[in-house]
């Protein structure tokens, strides 16, 4: 039987679950898929903290050269997250002959063509199953499963700290604030939630699976990012009175060349699936020309579930018999012919602070009429203090008429202010 060496390099929250599934599930590996993977070094910057966590001193090394010069290990584990160290230790591992398995996806989403140069020049494998969603087997799907098929939509809730927030606002009435608040108690969210909250990690994991669906290289930094510090229980409230539920959606659109790629809140029908993934679960849906809808679900991240993927990325390199890079030009660019639309279709949810007084309404209608934007819905609600709240709900339009007609809207003297602008699919 084939024994694989592997190193850990951080025992944190997912080192951690790595190391505990390794262990735990060991002979079932073993008998199941005929190789013995052994944990022989962990990297932190404390020997003790790695004995505390793991009861073992002997796998205990502070040191990364302790790793690089071990010849009988030939996988290493990154879980240590952030871009620095990390960086530097992977293409060092890379360039010395050892594959890596890594969760990081900020780390990938912005230098992935540097690293995977380093895996080719290494002649070394890098997997990463584990940076998007979790314990969800998307990527894996995405580059195994629908090979024959043109993808040409991804969209999904691929952040846990984004959906426990909306769903505890939407299901208890709770203010952003608050639910922020509970997530960051029960270590759903970061003491500094930015990351999360303002779209930061749904974007990097978009440029990943996007790159990967489409075949070409989608930069973080070309896709249109709005986090969810904005969203209040009115407009959840008033969107349930419409038929949606709001969720931070990453959208990967591909029609010919051209590609939308987006993070924003979202109202979703409160039938549709997505509408159902509650709490810190993240669920993704493909189409392709031939599959058509594929649906994933399940955890987007913790120890175990994203430990899962890890250990699934470990097993898969100890069995490769070729590694195998990206299909497209990874440069880090956006190569041509590919196109980033920025005016792209959608339904639209407006809301506005406005003069109660007669003959409003027919203002915004008259704007909304110039830029070829027609209404499905309209719903006023209560006056204080001599203004109302009206809400729209568009039909169909494009992303430039509406701002475009917002901004003109919000110049209008009964307007007292713009208070949301949120996509509907």
């Amino acid at each position: 039987m084939k024994t694989v060496n592997v190193a850990i390099m951080g025992i944190g929250t997912v080192g951690g679950g790595t190391y505990e599934i390794l262990k735990k599930n060991r002979a079932l590996i073993k008998r199941t898929q005929g190789v013995d993977v052994v944990v022989t070094k962990i990297l932190d910057r404390s020997a003790e903290l790695i004995e505390k966590r793991t009861g073992n001193k002997d796998i205990a090394v502070t040191n990364l050269d302790d790793i690089l010069s071990d010849d009988k290990i030939s996988i290493v584990v990154e879980t240590m997250g952030g871009v620095e160290p990390a960086k530097t230790f992977i293409k060092k591992v890379l360039l010395s002959g050892k594959s890596i398995v890594t969760a990081n996806k900020e780390l990938l989403s912005k230098h992935w063509a540097e690293l995977e140069q380093a895996a080719k020049d290494g002649g070394a494998g890098l997997y990463f199953e584990a940076s998007c969603v979790g314990g969800v087997p998307v990527i894996r799907t995405l580059t195994e499963s629908l090979q024959g098929d043109n993808v040409l939509e991804i969209m999904g809730i691929i952040n846990g700290t984004t959906n426990y927030i909306l769903t505890k606002m939407t299901e208890e009435g709770m203010s952003y604030g608050q639910a922020l608040k509970e997530a960051q108690d029960k270590g759903f969210a970061e003491f500094d939630p930015t990351a999360d909250v303002e779209g930061f990690d749904a974007v990097y994991k978009l440029s990943i699976l996007s790159s990967l669906g489409f075949h070409t290289c989608i930069p973080y930094t070309e896709i249109y990012r709005e986090g969810i510090s904005k969203i209040t229980v009115n407009d959840i409230e008033s969107g349930k009175e419409l038929g949606y539920t709001v969720k931070l959606l990453a959208i990967g659109k591909k029609k010919g060349n051209k590609v939308e790629v987006r993070v924003h809140p979202t109202f979703v029908p409160s039938a549709h699936p997505l509408a159902a993934v509650r709490n810190e679960f993240n669920a993704v849906f493909l189409k392709g020309d031939c599959v058509d809808d594929v649906m994933l679900y399940g955890r987007g991240a913790g120890a175990l579930p994203t430990g899962s993927a890890i250990v699934s990325d470990i097993i898969y390199c100890a069995k490769a018999t070729e590694r195998r890079y990206t299909d497209f030009e990874n440069n880090g660019k956006l190569n041509a012919p590919t196109e980033i639309l920025s005016d792209f279709d959608s339904k639209y949810y407006i809301a506005l602070s406005v003069s109660d007084k007669p003959g409003v309404l027919s203002k915004f209608t008259e704007v909304l009429g110039n830029y070829g934007i027609s209404l499905n819905s309209v719903i006023q609600k209560g006056a204080a203090d001599g203004f109302a709240q009206i809400i729209f709900l568009t039909h169909t339009t494009t992303e430039n008429a509406v701002r475009n007609a917002v901004d003109e809207i919000g110049k209008l003297k009964v307007v007292k202010s713009v208070d949301s602008l949120i996509r509907v699919i």
